[in-house]
Order: C-alpha cells, then structure tokens, then sequence
C-alpha cells in the first residue's frame, strides 16, 4: 500500500502545481479515454453481433437486384456505420480541446504571475517562478493528453473505416 500512497501524493502534488485548470484537463482525458476504450472494446466484443446480424438480413432476402433490395442494402450498410462511427467526433473534439485547455492554463498562470509581479513590484523572483511554474504545467498536461489521444483516435478511425468497407465487401449483390 506504499506504493499507492506514494504515487497519489506525487499526482496530488502535481495537481497542485498546476492549478484548476489542470483538474479540468484530466476531467477531459477521462471522458476522452473512457470513449476510446469504449469504441476498441465494442470492435472486439459487439461490433461481431452486429455484422453478423445485417449480413443475416441481407442473406435472408430471397432477391438482391431490385432497387428496392439495393436500398435496403444501403440502409443496413449506413445503420452499420452509424453505430461504428459513433463517438467519433466527440473523441475528435476531445483531442482539440486539450490543447486549449492547456493554453488556457497557461493564461491563468501567467496572470498569477502579474499579479505577483503588481503586489511585490516585480522583485520577488520565487512568487513568480510559481506562477511561470502553475502556466508551464497545464499546457504540458494539455499536449501530452492531446497526443495520446491523437494516436488512439487514428487506431480507432482506421479500424471504423475498415470494418465499415469489410461489411460493405459483404453484402453482395446479384448483379
């Protein structure tokens, strides 16, 4: 349990020196990571159930020429790729506002720092080290979770988009 201990006083710390803004930032790397390991978890769990069930449908039809069974055809494959797609542009989202989140961190730091600087008149060096310090860490967190999340949000794009053309190849039609 020392270990636990250790390494909460360490990211409590860490949280400190950053300041609110910083809280906000893990608050969004949370939401952002909960919904990429929602959207990996559903292409290796759910995503199956769901191909298998439209090409079910699509192979039940007796006919697939008429218009009407390409429009079908269309249907099932959009219905797929609204659930394979979802969550995608919140991730997306997501990922551009860590960055500004990180910035606007930096905003609050450096206002410390000048207030600091219009209370001591500039003279005490260490207060306004801290305030440089509270505006370099939140834009670092904000970076370091906008890339995580870039990589994780490609991986997920590139496996939508070709599970997507996977059950389009699928559902063939009688030409």
């Amino acid at each position: 349990m020392y270990w636990f201990d250790s390494a909460y006083e360490a990211v409590a710390r860490f949280m400190d020196m950053g300041g609110n803004v910083l809280w906000l930032i893990a608050i969004l790397l949370f939401v952002m990571w909960a919904l990429i390991f929602e959207r990996v978890w559903y292409f290796t769990a759910g995503w199956k159930k769901d191909v298998a069930q439209a090409i079910g449908t699509w192979e039940g039809r007796s006919e697939r020429k008429s218009w009407e069974a390409h429009a079908i055809r269309e249907k099932l494959i959009s219905q797929s790729r609204m659930q394979i797609n979802q969550y995608l542009p919140v991730i997306k989202t997501l990922v551009a506002l860590c960055p500004l989140l990180g910035l606007l961190g930096t905003v609050t730091g450096m206002i410390e720092v000048f207030n600091i600087m219009a209370v001591t008149g500039g003279g005490d060096a260490k207060s306004m080290a801290g305030g440089v310090s509270r505006a370099t860490i939140p834009t670092m967190a904000g970076m370091v979770a906008a890339l995580s999340g870039v990589f994780a949000n490609t991986y997920v794009t590139r496996v939508a988009q070709r599970e997507s053309e996977f059950l389009e190849d699928n559902l063939t039609t009688d030409h």
